[in-house]
């Protein structure tokens, strides 16, 4: 039996939230909604007491699956490692293709975001290059090519 009908979105917690809605949307993400949440409902499914959280849901262009960007209210954040590498378990990191890869490296660059690494080309297929976005958050960044 299928359980799973579609993939929806990938949630990332973050700190603050007028930068990391401000990074994505200029990537060209569009904002779908915001709101808040506390009570019974998120206290039981995050199994945190007295949760209150802030979210921004974003979608990209082709309307494909979604960002959900989310701040804790109470309780407060636990800061995860900003300099999380490939290699280290967890969320590894959230992937976008785009029309010109070296404009959108420029672009979040002259926000004060750079690469993790540099600009790799596959096969003549695919060229991609992680970004260190806010807080942390690793972005893939891809241009099919030909």
């Amino acid at each position: 039996m299928t359980h799973v009908r579609r993939f929806d979105h990938v949630g990332i917690t973050v700190a603050d939230l007028d930068a990391a809605k401000a990074f994505f949307v200029g990537l060209g993400l569009e904002v779908e909604g915001t709101g808040s949440v506390q009570g019974e409902f998120i206290d039981t499914v995050c199994g945190l007491q007295g949760a209150h959280c802030e979210i921004v849901m974003l979608r990209p262009p082709d309307g494909g699956a979604r960002l959900e960007l989310a701040r804790f209210v109470t309780p407060d954040h636990v800061p995860g490692s900003p300099a999380a590498m490939a290699n280290e378990l967890g969320l590894r990191n959230v992937s976008f293709e785009v029309g010109d890869l070296q404009a959108a490296v420029d672009a979040v660059a002259a926000d004060g975001y750079g690469l993790v690494g540099g600009i790799g080309e596959y096969e003549g297929s695919v060229r991609m290059a992680y970004v260190r976005g806010p807080e942390g958050i690793v972005v893939s960044l891809f241009e099919q090519l030909g």
